[in-house]
């Protein structure tokens, strides 16, 4: 009969008649047949099965056998004896190779048949023998899901005790050599359904043989925690971690991170790819082992681990939210990565471009799963940027993406940024300084954080940006000095030639920083401007006075002596002053001329009403606050006054004043006082009364007297500080005043002048300015911000005017007066925090000459106003102001014109950015301001015009030693690029902890950025905080 069947199958007789015959032979199968007639038709009918060569005859053969093995089972058991299975698995089937699939789906279908025979058992050692042996070959995906069904269905046949533990080590083994298609969506399908299936069997061992657990996780570590960069692991093991018992996580984890044997490389390979596992589809615990990992290596301050692994798949995470089937778990991974991650801003920078397409993708697509994923995203992002504060032209997008969603509170992002805090009680977490490949498209250079120096930084930058200073730093002859101005020019010098994307200051770090601020701590960045101003000034007057000491050498018959080789050291040394501008006859520092200005105070008696006054020459003007509006907060004393030339320090208490402004509103909403108003408070009178009064020579007792002071000389970059740390003395801590100010583009300064004893307009350097720059006085300690304005009844009976002789300061000429000088807005320096333990620093600015405002110079008033009116001053100021808006505005809303400089990032900006800041950044308010005087086109007295940008008059030429440094440090950074472009290429991405991404501002600070992150959190926790 199976020559019958042989002939029928491969014959040409149509379909109809072969399906006949076929029944016919099927039915046969009832009636006695001989062993020898059946052996030769199971054989038939193998063949046909696994050679068959359509698919009719695979299905005859199928059909007969299963007619006849149910008929004579035993003579099938005889046939399917163990050489032929083991022929079968070992060498295959004619040309069909072992490793065929279809070798195990018949080995399948045969054991089947024989399920309730005997003869099973006896198949059995031989089906786990080649079971393992099988495994042990890494076969593919789909012949490990065909054995994986056959020992399902056949238990038996699984390998037990030792050889159960080799099993499972081995086919995770094979799973990690499993290779994802990437073909059709059908292919994928079944490949995750293959995938499936042999991992259901895993855990079927592992319950069934519980000691076969721990060595195949064991086995999962090490292919996942291989470092050789020819393998890798397929994402297809994630579908193990399914079917891990919960309740093991503790013990597990605890068991890896304390695992000395355990290399921390190993360790971030591990931790990668079980992040990489996010995107398998059916893991739906790899978000809960990977945040319990992330958790335990935080426990045991494996934070190098951590941070090498959240720069690099941060952003990895990141993308999985777009897929719906995985974004839960990715959004839990992400969360705790963000959240703990709060020493540095980096790692949520790096995902804050791709916030707002995800935001507005969900909001598109309507559906309520999106929705609320939405909320708990928005959630994340409000924590983040409440966090990392500071960062306006990044966050305003977002902020706008997510304006309709509900914002959390203040206690609530508290209370989560603490609960995930990893970075909290630790000092050295920060990693290296951040390596960028270029500068922005802005063209400029950003400065390293080298620790809590954002303070440094700022200011530096603030500087660097009053062009006409720069201008004057970089023209400097210093050749061979190893001064303070000298790492300035160098500074300057690296800032606008430099390629890389940020300069890092340390030299200049080490020379400027005050000695009494602590190493890598926060610090206040006025009193460093204040003290580097003076440092300046003062080094200036000392090489001075050494170079006036020398003897001066005859002149030579045969050129300049500055071209003698002999006096060269000695010229280029000392020499302090550009080329262009002859400083003899002018006597001042470069710090005077470019920030120096001076003040007159009078003090006069109320009763016999003569007048003294004194001049005090000053660099900053410090704006103090009404008084009578922080009464809500209790009683505060604002710590402050004038700039570093003259010094300053606390007020006289007891005054009383009336008039003041009305209750300002708190930060947040529109600015209701503005810098004008400020300016305004800070030179109005003062009554000195009660215990306050005012010792009177010629009455000889206490008398009440009003204190007034002036503006006599207008510096070229007039520079405010905003009172806003204040001590409350009922709570007895520094608080920050967030008032919103409103920052006007041009302010006016009201100048008093005398033309009787003053040879030059009122802008110009006042003959009587002396190069001294400190004066002792009765007032020069007291804080001469605070002042209060007169009542009605003292206005009244002082409108005799000044007319008494004084006993230092001379008189008072009826025809002095007062001019309002034009100021521009050059730069602004924000504070971002809650206190002044706290915070960050970063700065607005743009390039403003003396020159760049003289068109709109005739829109303030020039006209000397008479003392006789006493508010012309102060309407003057606002008149000019609001005359000349509508002219600067265009040029200040210039989105090209505004740089943001915050640290090693530079972004372009617009002037109305740095306007509305405080409103939509509550904690980041303006603190230190400084304007460029505008001069009108060759006024007497005006500094050398220049013209901004590249004009005619562009930046100076470099000198010899400036450009080779330069020159040279540009060729190390070429060879310092092309060097990590050949070690990424031959390592891959995470194959060492040392070769993360490594983008961090704060390098090796001592503090902390604390749980505050120093981003202007302010209150988190006090106990360390760091500013990043």
């Amino acid at each position: 009969m199976d020559k019958i069947l042989e002939a029928l199958v491969s014959s040409s007789h149509p379909l109809p008649v072969k399906r006949a015959i076929v029944k016919r032979v099927v039915e046969a199968a009832e009636k006695e047949v001989s062993g020898e007639q059946c052996q030769a038709l199971y054989r038939l009918t193998a063949r046909l099965i696994l050679q068959g060569t359509d698919a009719f005859q695979r299905q005859v053969g199928t059909q007969v056998q299963e007619a006849y093995a149910r008929y004579h089972r035993d003579e099938f058991a005889h046939f399917l004896s163990k050489d032929y299975v083991l022929e079968l698995l070992q060498q295959g089937c004619g040309t069909l190779d072992r490793r065929d699939p279809a070798i195990l789906d018949f080995l399948h279908s045969c054991l089947r048949l024989l399920i309730s025979c005997p003869a099973v058992l006896e198949l059995a050692p031989v089906v786990r023998a080649e079971a393992l042996r099988i495994v042990c070959e890494r076969p593919e995906a789909v012949l490990c899901a065909r054995l994986a069904a056959l020992l399902a269905d056949f238990p038996q046949c699984v390998p037990r005790d030792k050889a159960a533990v080799l099993f499972c080590q081995q086919l995770v083994r094979s799973f990690a050599h499993f290779q994802c298609p990437v073909a059709e969506e059908a292919e994928l399908r079944r490949y995750v359904a293959q995938v499936s299936h042999v991992a259901t069997l895993l855990q079927g061992i592992w319950k069934a043989e519980p000691s076969t657990l721990l060595p195949s996780l064991q086995e999962v570590f090490a292919v996942i925690s291989a470092t050789d960069s020819s393998f890798q692991p397929s994402i297809a093991l994630a579908s193990l971690v399914h079917h891990i018992p919960l309740q093991m996580i503790t013990v597990l984890i605890k068991s890896l991170t304390t695992d000395q044997n355990v290399k921390d490389a190993s360790m971030t390979q591990a931790l990668s790819r079980m992040i990489d596992w996010l995107s398998w589809p059916l893991a739906s615990h790899v978000d809960t082992w990977v945040v319990a990992l992330l958790k335990g290596l935080a426990a045991v301050q494996k934070f190098t681990i951590l941070i090498d692994v959240t720069l690099l798949k941060i952003e990895l995470v990141f993308s999985r939210l777009w897929y719906p089937i995985v974004r839960q778990g990715a959004l839990a991974v992400l969360s705790h990565m963000l959240l703990s991650f709060q020493h540095s801003p980096e790692a949520f920078h790096l995902v804050v471009p791709h916030v707002v397409p995800l935001v507005r993708s969900l909001q598109a697509d309507g559906l309520h799963t999106s929705g609320a994923f939405l909320l708990q995203f928005s959630e994340l992002v409000h924590c983040m940027m409440s966090q990392y504060s500071g960062f306006p032209d990044l966050y305003d997008p977002i902020l706008e993406a997510i304006k309709d969603l509900p914002k959390p509170g203040e206690e609530k992002i508290r209370y989560v940024l603490n609960q995930s805090a990893w970075t909290s009680q630790s000092n050295s977490l920060a990693p290296g300084p951040l390596v960028l490949t270029g500068k922005s498209e802005t063209g400029k250079t950003g400065l390293v954080n080298l620790g809590n120096t954002c303070y440094m930084n700022s200011i530096l930058q603030t500087l660097f940006m009053a062009t006409d200073f720069r201008r004057h730093v970089l023209s400097l002859h210093l050749n061979g000095s190893n001064s303070l101005i000298k790492k300035l020019q160098v500074l300057f010098a690296f800032l606008a030639h430099t390629q890389r994307a940020a300069y890092a200051p340390r030299s200049f770090l080490d020379a400027s920083r005050p000695p009494w601020f602590t190493v890598g701590s926060q610090q206040d960045c006025s009193e460093y401007l204040r003290f580097l101003l003076d440092r300046l000034h003062e080094e200036e007057k000392t090489f001075r006075a050494l170079q006036m000491a020398k003897p001066r050498p005859l002149p030579s018959n045969s050129g300049d002596i500055q071209d003698s080789p002999t006096h060269s050291t000695t010229d280029t040394s000392l020499c302090f002053h550009p080329e262009h501008v002859d400083v003899e006859c002018d006597g001042r520092t470069l710090v005077e001329r470019m920030f120096g200005g001076r003040l007159s105070t009078g003090i006069r008696c109320l009763q016999c009403h003569s007048l003294s006054e004194k001049e005090e020459p000053f660099t900053d003007l410090a704006l103090a606050f009404c008084p009578s509006v922080r009464t809500a907060q209790g009683p505060v004393d604002q710590l402050g006054g004038l700039g570093a030339i003259n010094g300053g320090g606390e007020g006289s208490e007891g005054s009383v004043r009336e008039g003041v402004h009305p209750r300002m509103e708190r930060a947040g909403a529109d600015p209701v006082l503005s810098l004008s108003d400020l300016v305004e408070y800070f030179l109005a009178p003062e009554v000195l009364e009660e215990e306050n009064r005012y010792f009177c020579e010629r009455c000889g007792s206490l008398q009440r007297a009003e204190r007034t002071m002036t503006v006599v000389m207008a510096p070229e970059y007039l520079i405010l500080t905003l009172l806003r740390f204040s001590y409350d003395a009922t709570c007895h801590v520094r608080r920050k005043i967030l008032d919103n100010v409103g920052i006007p583009l041009s302010l006016g300064l009201p100048v008093h002048w005398n033309p009787l004893h003053a040879n030059s307009a009122p802008s110009s350097s006042s003959p009587s300015s002396s190069p001294s720059v400190r004066v002792d006085s009765p007032e020069s300690g007291e804080n001469l911000a605070k002042k209060l304005k007169p009542s009605r009844r003292e206005e009244e009976e002082d409108e005799d005017g000044f007319t008494d002789s004084g006993r230092e300061g001379g008189q008072r000429g009826e025809g002095s007066g007062v001019c309002v000088v034009p100021y521009v807005l050059s730069s602004v320096v924000m504070h971002s925090g809650m206190s002044s333990e706290s915070g960050h620093y970063y700065s607005y600015g743009r390039n403003v000459t003396g020159t760049d405002g003289c068109a709109t110079t005739n829109l303030f008033s020039q006209t000397p106003v008479s003392q006789e009116e006493p508010s012309s001053s102060s309407s003057s100021l606002s008149e000019g102001m609001a005359a000349s808006k509508d002219v600067l505005e265009s040029g200040g809303q210039n989105s090209r014109d505004w740089f943001l400089f915050n640290d090693s990032r530079v972004t372009f900006t617009n002037f109305q950015s740095v306007q509305n800041i405080t409103s939509r950044f509550p904690k980041d308010t303006a603190y230190v301001l400084i304007y460029r005087k505008q001069e009108a086109g060759g006024q007497p007295g005006a500094l050398p015009a220049t013209i901004n940008g590249s004009g005619f008059n562009g930046e100076p030429p470099l000198h010899k030693d400036l450009m080779d440094a330069i020159t040279k440090d540009n060729k190390l950074f070429l060879q310092e690029q092309e060097l990590s472009s050949r070690t990424r290429a031959l390592q891959t991405a995470s194959a060492s902890c040392s070769s993360r991404p490594d983008g961090s501002d704060d390098n090796e600070p001592p503090g902390s950025c604390g749980p505050s992150g120093g981003g202007g959190g302010g209150g988190f926790n006090t106990v360390s905080r760091l500013v990043f």
